[in-house]
């Protein structure tokens, strides 16, 4: 199933009745869950409008005075990538979509995942919103989670990271 086919598949059941929706065809499985799914488990839902975040002033990361002049600094492109949090050890559980990073099932219950927390393949980290159906994201890694990166009911873009884990627990 190609990516414009899931994409009129999630269309046809948003307008449809249905709650939950799965499918597998040899190896490949999905399951679609429309936000009637979630209220028909009694648990209030997040609102599904967009709403920015707030602007917030930069975070400042160093305080000290820069000893290279910039003029001598490399200019940064576009084209150069961030360096990954492997080199530090840490694995990365990153947005398999676009959408809204929820971090708990409903405002009312307790996050998925703190910071400390042992996470392992298959257990769930978080909800991302996408054209008003609530997805589940599962970990394929295992390990302690050292840093929760987006933001509670912040828009995600497709492999931004959303959390940082030490495998060597």
């Amino acid at each position: 199933m190609n990516f414009k086919e899931i994409q009129e598949l999630i269309r046809m059941i948003d307008r449809s009745k249905l709650a939950e929706f799965k499918m597998k065809e040899g190896e490949f499985e999905i399951t679609i869950r429309s936000q009637k799914y979630y209220e028909n488990k009694g648990a209030p839902q997040y609102a599904p409008a967009y709403s920015p975040p707030p602007a917030s002033p930069p975070i400042v990361q160093n305080q000290q005075a820069d000893p290279v002049p910039a003029s001598s600094k490399p200019a940064a492109s576009a084209d150069t990538p961030a360096p990954p949090a492997v080199s530090s050890g840490l694995l990365e559980i990153k947005s398999p979509m676009v959408g809204t990073f929820y971090r708990s099932p409903s405002p009312d219950k307790p996050p998925y995942l703190q910071v400390g927390d042992i996470v392992k393949p298959g257990s769930l980290v978080c909800i991302i919103e996408a054209m008003k159906l609530f997805n589940e994201i599962e970990s394929d890694i295992k390990g302690k989670v050292v840093k929760i990166v987006a933001d509670d009911a912040s828009p995600v873009e497709y492999d931004q990271v959303l959390f940082l884990v030490d495998p060597n627990v």
